[in-house]
């Protein structure tokens, strides 16, 4: 067990498509909502959120209450299913069909390294940060106060850590001292409550994302709190008032792993990335 669980959105109205059951819908041969659920083929629980129909054995199924009451409403209904010790919660739209188990390792690792030291790692400047900037937690620096430059781990030598490397030259594995240039942390330094996807303009990708659970259930109270105890059509960025975000970009190779699919013309953009 690892504490890992993924919740599934899969319900709304599809306007777009004409009121189709849109997780449905082919993308490479396979239903949208079944390529999500492979990229969280390693979580301990999949709880899939509104009409699903025939789902892989284990996947357990949910309803927002009120039906069709939006995705933060259909959260709680999934948040509410998840086994005591979970710690982490993948939040992701069941209409990702190019959603990669190594794009949500990537969201995995990110969270992680927030919550692997007993300091949370400074902000960076949101304007002076760019990609080639290496978080402070990789630099010689950071290492302990009774540690020498000869005590640096070898990922986070000067040597091995040169201005200019970019996300490829993050290692795979799970630490602060392994933080890819890609992730920034949010809000003052606080440790960060999730971690998203951030597009090339900036924009969070709030329903491909990663949770600390005792975080999202606090934000789901909050919100509803602030709307007279109803989650009912509640906005998702509502849930990120006060949060501290890791907000990562994409450095994979491949298409974006949070273009989703709302109208037509979404769709036949998949089928082409994925051939």
């Amino acid at each position: 067990m690892t504490g890992y669980a993924a919740i599934l959105l899969a319900g709304g109205a599809a306007r777009r498509m004409g009121g189709v059951d849109k997780p449905a819908r082919a993308v490479g041969g396979r239903p949208m909502l079944h390529r999500v659920l492979d990229a969280v083929a390693d979580a301990d629980q999949r709880i899939v959120v509104g009409s699903s129909g025939p789902l892989p054995r284990g996947v357990r199924t949910a309803r927002e209450e009120p039906p069709g009451g939006g995705p933060v409403a259909a959260t709680a209904a999934g948040l509410a299913l998840l086994d005591p010790g979970t710690t982490t919660v993948a939040v992701l739209a069941a209409d990702l069909p190019l959603l990669t188990t190594a794009a949500v390792a990537e969201l995995r690792r990110a969270l992680a390294a927030c919550h692997s030291r007993d300091d949370p790692p400074p902000a960076l400047d949101a304007a002076a940060a760019g990609p080639e900037d290496a978080p402070a937690t990789a630099g010689p620096e950071d290492a302990p106060a009774t540690a020498g430059p000869e005590d640096a781990p070898a990922t986070a030598g000067p040597e091995d850590a040169p201005a200019t490397a970019g996300p490829e030259d993050a290692p795979a594995a799970v630490g602060p001292e392994d933080a890819p240039a890609a992730w920034r942390e949010t809000l003052d330094g606080r440790s960060a409550a999730l971690a998203c996807y951030v597009d090339g303009d900036g924009r969070r990708q709030h329903l491909c994302a990663l949770w600390q659970v005792p975080a999202l259930r606090s934000a789901l109270d909050r919100l509803a709190t602030t709307r007279g105890g109803s989650l009912d059509g509640a906005p998702v960025r509502g849930l990120l008032a006060d949060v501290a975000v890791r907000e990562v970009s994409w450095s994979g190779s491949g298409p974006p792993p949070w273009f989703d699919c709302d109208t037509d013309e979404d769709v036949r953009r998949a089928e082409e990335w994925t051939r």
